[in-house]
């Protein structure tokens, strides 16, 4: 299993996020659990080209000083919503032999929901914890319930939806 952390950036990472205590304490939890029990981690950065302060070298590109990566740790840049858009990391987990994929992060609405369809046409296992992906309000829904529909009906057949403690003790077992 790998545990793959989307654009925990510090331009995207505000208490204007739904559950946005709940969202980051969930993902540390999941990153400790992770590097405690040998599962790889691996930071997802969106870069948004020069001049947008939200490109590399940019503040805001940074991850949250919470979730610096260890030594060792992989960290990949996209310049589109899904992960898989770059091409080094979509051909390093092409090469993995165990497809599951433990995907945390932002935004629901965007990067990880394009992460997480694009993984399951790959033929990977997806599983989403609870409470470890968020977004903010928009024109059409709250967070909230943007939240929710796409991790209680969008994702419904392509993922696992697991409990923080499910994930956790997946973790424990590799």
């Amino acid at each position: 299993m790998i545990l793959l952390v989307i654009d925990m950036q510090k331009a995207l990472v505000d208490d204007e996020l739904y559950g946005y205590e709940t969202l980051v304490d969930g993902v540390v939890r999941l990153v400790d659990a992770a590097r405690e029990n040998n599962v790889e981690v691996i930071f997802v950065q969106h870069d948004a080209g020069p001049g947008s302060g939200f490109s590399a070298g940019d503040e805001g590109f940074e991850l949250i000083d919470a979730l610096r990566p260890a030594p060792g740790e992989k960290v990949f840049a996209k310049t589109i919503n899904s992960c898989f858009g770059n091409k080094e990391l979509k051909a390093y987990l092409k090469g993995q032999a165990d497809k599951r994929l433990m995907i945390v992060g932002l935004q629901t609405n965007y990067c990880v929901d394009a992460t997480v369809k694009s993984a399951f046409e790959r033929g990977f296992t997806v599983i989403i914890p609870a409470g470890t992906n968020s977004t903010f309000d928009n024109a059409y829904m709250t967070a909230e319930t943007t939240v929710r529909y796409y991790n209680e009906d969008v994702w419904e057949e392509l993922v696992d939806a697991v409990t923080l403690d499910e994930a956790l003790e997946l973790l424990k077992k590799g």
